[in-house]
């Protein structure tokens, strides 16, 4: 299993009868799992069942899943008015007796207000279940898409943030390679210290100048901080390399890759060094930059 990101988009669609529907679901970024559902007008019972769908898919994002509803037209059904049309046939036949008229028309009594009335189509409960099932199906292969939307996504993220930890590799690998980090670089530095404080002509305690000797050497060295720099190489490769979310680790990793790059630049005391530690800090920061996009 490659990185999941947590940036992605997926729409999807679906009909039944005159009744169509399509989804959108958006992710991006989050420290936990935030989730926001937002469903047409009267579809409020199926939230439940959203958030269910979301949560058995995902650990980390905040996700937005909206539905939207579009009827071909309204369900509605002709109904005669039996009790209407018995008074207007009645009535009709009074005007007949009464003035001599023909006898009133078929379609004359139909065409009266009331004689026929369009009612809606009242849904039976088995006709919703069996809408709501089809959006619900709808949804999953949506949610679906989400996922492979944010793999795609992973994949472009897991080979940027593979190539930024061989690349603090390789600087590492240079701070430790450096010829100022040699015992006899260090014994130089020290002895051209010591030249110019004698030069100064004061009186110098060679018990005294010996533990200041000892004191910058110490300081000067990043044996432990190049240690725990390919420690956390090692760590971050696995990382890399394992099917459990990994976006959590990874920031931590590029925290403390940070604090190990920052105590290493600090104690540099040669231009060489101190350059390989500024640009440590400059991969760790675009490598933070980007792990926090992963799941």
């Amino acid at each position: 299993m490659a990185l999941q990101s947590m940036t992605g988009f997926s729409r999807g669609e679906g009909a039944l009868g005159p009744c169509a529907w399509y989804w959108e679901a958006r992710s991006v970024n989050n420290r936990g799992l935030d989730v926001r559902v937002r469903l047409a007008s009267g579809y409020d019972v199926l939230e439940a069942k959203v958030r269910d769908e979301i949560a058995s898919r995902f650990t980390r994002g905040s996700i937005s899943v909206g539905l939207n509803v579009q009827r071909a037209g309204a369900i509605s059904e002709l109904r005669l008015n039996e009790a209407a049309l018995a008074q207007v046939t009645l009535a009709a036949q009074r005007v007949s007796e009464l003035t001599g008229a023909a006898p009133a028309r078929i379609d004359g009594l139909l065409s009266i207000r009331g004689v026929l009335e369009t009612a809606e189509v009242i849904e039976s409960a088995g006709e919703t279940a069996a809408r709501h099932a089809e959006m619900l199906a709808s949804l999953r292969v949506t949610l679906d898409g989400l996922i492979a939307a944010r793999a795609s996504e992973g994949a472009r993220l897991h080979a940027v943030v593979e190539s930024q930890v061989d690349e603090i590799a390789r600087l590492t690998g240079l701070v430790e390679a450096s010829p100022a980090r040699t015992v006899e670089a260090i014994k130089a530095r020290i002895c051209a210290l010591v030249a110019k404080l004698i030069e100064t002509g004061q009186g110098l305690d060679p018990a005294r100048l010996y533990q200041e000797a000892v004191m910058i050497a110490t300081r000067a060295d990043v044996e432990e901080e190049l240690k725990r720099l390919k420690s956390h190489i090692e760590a971050a490769r696995d990382l890399l390399a394992s099917p459990a979310a990994a976006g959590r680790k990874l920031d931590f990793l590029a925290q403390e890759f940070n604090r190990e790059a920052n105590t290493l630049t600090s104690k540099a005391n040669d231009n060489e060094i101190a350059a390989h530690g500024l640009s440590l800090k400059v991969v760790i920061d675009q490598m933070r930059e980007q792990v926090q996009n992963i799941e």
